[in-house]
This record gives structure tokens, C-alpha cells and sequence, in this order.
């Protein structure tokens, strides 16, 4: 079973995400948080992290840098409202594994982009 992290600061779309996903066979795991979401990456081992870039606190990009830190083979996709390249840039350098904008459509990131971050853990 795949282990999916949630990390946004928008409860409403962190549950909703989380139902969804945990009604098609994935372990979820929620964070509203920067810190809350390393200490899930540390004790759960997430293989897949949905992670919002703009938060309060740890930004995204921080959060990113150190989950790699703590697991560099975890599939972090970034999932941002505003589309500006310049962070989209830095995020994939820093070992994101792809973006996503907000708003996005469930039926997209279930067919498309999880399969394409799945197979890559195999």
C-alpha cells in the first residue's frame, strides 16, 4: 500500500484529499504544517508527499530541502496556487518530483501524475 502525505495549510483541502485518496487504497497521513510534516516523514516513512508550497511558517521549499534531508528517495509532489517558475524552478532542483497548480483536478493527479510518481518507487 502506498503511504501518502498531505501537507497544506487549508484544512478543507487537506481532508478532502485525504477521503479521497484513503477511499482508493492509499495509507494518508495529513499535515496543516511544515513541522508537523517532518515529523510524519520521520516516523511514518511517506513514499509519496503532496506538499503545498506557500504555508505560514516552514515554506514549502524549506519543508522540501528537509525532507530530502531526512529521506531522499521520498516522491515529493508541489502543489502551488500561484504559478511562479522561478520557485516551480527551485523546488525541482531542490528534488521535487513534479508540481501540480492549484486548482487541480482529482481525476488528473489519480490518473496522471500518482501513476507517474508510483512507478517510479518500483
Amino acid at each position: 500500500m502506498v503511504k501518502l502525505l498531505i501537507v497544506d495549510d487549508d484544512i478543507p483541502t487537506s481532508d478532502f484529499l485525504s477521503r479521497y485518496f484513503g477511499k482508493i487504497d492509499y495509507e494518508v497521513f495529513t499535515a496543516n504544517d511544515g513541522e508537523r510534516a517532518l515529523s510524519i516523514v520521520r516516523e511514518k516513512q511517506p513514499n509519496i508527499i503532496l506538499l503545498d508550497i506557500k504555508m505560514p511558517g516552514l515554506s514549502g521549499i524549506t519543508v522540501l530541502q528537509k525532507i530530502k534531508e531526512i529521506d531522499k528517495n521520498a516522491k515529493v509532489i508541489m502543489m502551488t496556487a500561484v504559478r511562479d517558475e522561478e520557485v516551480i524552478k527551485l523546488a525541482m532542483e531542490y528534488g521535487a518530483s513534479d508540481y501540480i497548480p492549484k486548482p487541480f483536478s482529482l481525476e488528473h493527479l489519480e490518473k496522471d501524475v500518482m501513476p507517474k510518481i508510483i512507478s517510479q518507487l518500483l
